[in-house]
Formats: structure tokens, C-alpha cells, sequence
């Protein structure tokens, strides 16, 4: 959502730029406002995945109070296990084509030719918030902010574990098998 914002040069999205930029987090209430607004358009009736949201314990009672407003059930929180160095690893080495937008990792899947895309020859160029520096002061703020929510979502018995460690095609196969129970139980 914030890249979106940023893409098409929104107020928010402007000011949500320089926040990112510098490894911040966004304000409370430009997330949430952000989030209510796209969770309430016709084709997340059905369901919707949140990805990197809500990251504070304020962002979680918020996100439990639209929920309730709006009719929908309690979350199901999937939590990808991964050590941090391999975090860091796998997002320093991430490459984004500037025509294609496909997306590759110098360590793990790197195009046939450096810096260039497979698909289109398009330069394959690092995102600024993609950087090593950036990173840690990332997963600084995660201790220091997210893994309370974490706790939040365990006391309410809504929280799935699984390995992130693995390759793409693994932990999307376990992605899929987590909500498919999670479908059998209601969530």
C-alpha cells in the first residue's frame, strides 16, 4: 500500500517515502487510516492478506476495532520463523528489474547475466530500503515494537508458526497448508 502511495506521489505516500527511507516506521495513524481504507474495498470482502501490519500493539487494538466494526472474524497471524542473519541476507541480496519489475536474488536466484534481467534485459537496480544499514535498524524496531504485537496475537491464541528457512516454493507450500487448516477452523 505504502508503495503504491509512493508510486503515485499521494500526500501519504510522499511523507511514508522519506519515514522508510530512513528505516522508521510510519506513524500510527497514517498505517491505520492506510489499512482501513484498503480493507474496506470490494475485493477484500472475502478475506485479505496483511503483510508487515500491524506492527505496534496500538496498530493491533486498531486493526481488532475495525475488524469488529466492519463484521469480520479475528485474524489468523502466521508467523515466518527465520534467523536474522539470514533475513538480512536474503533482503540485501534482493534485485528488482526497473522495466519488468521481476524481482531476484543475487545469492539465492540471480539472473544468467549480472545486473540484468532474464525476461527483458531490463538493469536490475537495489531498492534504497533494501540496504544492509537500513535492514538492522529494521529488525531493531521489530524487537523493539512487532514482537509485542507477536505476544498480543499469542495471548488470543490466533498465532501459526512456520519456517521461513526454506525455499520459495517450501514455505509457500506451508503458507498454503496454514491457511487451508486455518479455513477448517473457521478463521
Amino acid at each position: 500500500m505504502f508503495r503504491e502511495s509512493i508510486r503515485r506521489g499521494t500526500p501519504v505516500g510522499l511523507r511514508a517515502k522519506a519515514i522508510m527511507e530512513r528505516g522508521d516506521l510510519v506513524p500510527d495513524d497514517v498505517v491505520v487510516a492506510m489499512v482501513e481504507q484498503r480493507i474496506t474495498q470490494p475485493d477484500c470482502a472475502r478475506g485479505f492478506i496483511l503483510d508487515g501490519f500491524p506492527r505496534t500493539v496500538a496498530q493491533a487494538e486498531a486493526l481488532k476495532a475495525i475488524l469488529r466494526r466492519i463484521g469480520l472474524a479475528k485474524p489468523l497471524v502466521v508467523c515466518l520463523q527465520l534467523d536474522s542473519a539470514l533475513i538480512v541476507r536474503r533482503i540485501t541480496g534482493r534485485r528488482v528489474c526497473k522495466v519488468g519489475g521481476e524481482i531476484y536474488n543475487i545469492y539465492d536466484s540471480p539472473p544468467k547475466t549480472p545486473g540484468r534481467c532474464d525476461r527483458d534485459g531490463g538493469e536490475l537496480m537495489q531498492r534504497d530500503d533494501d540496504r544492509e544499514e537500513v535492514i538492522r535498524e529494521r529488525l531493531l524496531a521489530y524487537q523493539e515494537y512487532t514482537q509485542p504485537v507477536l505476544e498480543f496475537y499469542r495471548r488470543g491464541n490466533l498465532v501459526v508458526d512456520v519456517d521461513g528457512s526454506g525455499s520459495p516454493e517450501t514455505v509457500a507450500q506451508a503458507l498454503v497448508e496454514t491457511l487451508e487448516q486455518s479455513e477448517d477452523r473457521g478463521c
